[in-house]
């Protein structure tokens, strides 16, 4: 997962924060929408939801996720080292995605990240498996060592 570190590390400085957070969340299965602004304003392409303004923290953005909450299934948006805010809504991805079924999260991923360059990741809730979606793309990320 630390490959992940060159693409968030000269936008934010809380890579620990977020593998830890989306390591939790993907054990204990709570899905997650989490986007990391880097050049593109993203303004324009997001309906915006709750203002946020606090430092990035694993413990904030987990309980932001946290099955049941209101914002928990839609998205928040990383700026630097702030969360910005909660419960944005992205725009979806309509491109067809062959066999594989992409639930709405990461059809938002996918979509936000065809018209910026922004960096999303997401968490499952249904499998807890973890990917990012840069430029279009959507790459697995293994959370845990191999035994």
């Amino acid at each position: 997962m630390s490959y992940l570190n060159c693409y968030l590390s000269p936008f934010t400085d809380k890579y620990p924060e977020l593998s830890i957070c989306i390591q939790n969340m993907s054990k204990s299965r709570h899905g997650g929408l989490i986007v990391i602004q880097r050049e593109d304003s993203l303004e324009s392409l997001i309906r915006p939801g709750i203002s946020i303004g606090a430092e990035l923290t694993h413990s904030l953005l987990e309980s932001i996720f946290f099955p049941g909450n209101p914002p928990n299934d839609d998205a928040v948006i990383v700026s630097l080292n702030q969360i910005v805010s909660a419960a944005n809504v992205l725009p979806l991805s309509d491109r067809f995605t062959g066999d594989q079924k992409l639930g709405t999260r990461h059809r938002a991923a996918l979509g936000l990240t065809e018209r910026s360059d922004a960096l999303v990741l997401v968490v499952s809730d249904e499998t807890g498996k973890v990917s990012f979606a840069l430029n279009g793309n959507l790459y697995p990320i293994t959370t845990h060592e191999p035994q």
